[in-house]
């Protein structure tokens, strides 16, 4: 791989500033000084240094996002602003794209990565990884929606869903609920409450299998992942 993306990818910094650290000299491969960002090096046989000290590659990068509305999950898009477009440039180096989707007015806990087993992991139906959401319902949601919501509803397309677990907050003319399901259907928690009479006025993710949103991350911010989360979410 070229040089410049090892550096890069070990979070020294953006391709532009690791280009001006490479003309001051201060990167080394296997001790001789190299400026050419074109330069190959392999990860298993190549030291590179920088001001003396070992760089080490990485290969993945593990993004939590507390997205906001109005933004869509994906990588690019023609008309709306993307998550992708909240990452700085050093993140997006990594090409990472969203684990599942938001959609465009959902907010809440998005993960980002380029790691394509993780995220065929917590994608796949077989895995059925939990993804709790809080919820602002128009109507007064009942012990009875909870019922038919473990017991799974009928959407519009006809297709029964798999049980949820819904908690009611409060119950009103506006309700407030969580609500746990370990599927990812289109518009999936709006439709299960347009099937029991109601409607989603706001919605917002909290967690998805054992990673839970960061709650100081405010609307459009995020952090990379700890290993002790990347721990948990292996685990789902």
């Amino acid at each position: 791989m070229r040089l410049d993306k090892w550096l890069a990818n070990s979070g020294i910094g953006s391709r532009k500033e690791v280009k001006k650290l490479l003309k001051s000299g201060a990167v080394t491969v296997n001790g001789k000084v190299i400026k050419d960002a074109k330069q190959h090096v392999h990860p298993q046989t190549d030291e590179v240094m920088l001001f003396d000290e070992p760089v080490e590659y990485r290969e993945f990068i593990y993004l939590m996002m507390n997205k906001p509305a109005g933004v869509i999950s994906a990588t690019e898009d023609k008309r709306d602003e993307t998550v992708v477009d909240l990452l700085d440039d050093m993140h997006k180096h990594f090409d990472p794209h969203p684990v599942g989707r938001l959609d465009k007015d959902t907010e809440g806990l998005l993960l980002l990565t380029n790691d394509g087993q993780l995220s065929h992991s917590l994608l796949s139906p077989k895995h059925h990884v939990p993804k709790t959401y809080f919820a602002r319902v128009r109507g007064h949601v009942t012990e009875e929606d909870a019922a038919a919501f473990r017991e799974g509803v009928t959407l519009d397309d006809g297709y029964h869903t798999k049980p949820g677990e819904l908690i009611i907050l409060s119950a009103g003319e506006e309700s407030e609920i969580e609500l746990t399901i370990t599927e990812g259907k289109f518009h999936q928690v709006k439709r299960m409450f347009q099937a029991v009479g109601k409607e989603v006025l706001y919605l917002k993710r909290l967690s998805m299998g054992g990673l839970l949103l960061d709650e100081e991350l405010e609307l459009g911010e995020y952090r990379e992942v700890t290993e002790e989360e990347l721990a948990l979410l292996r685990e789902s």
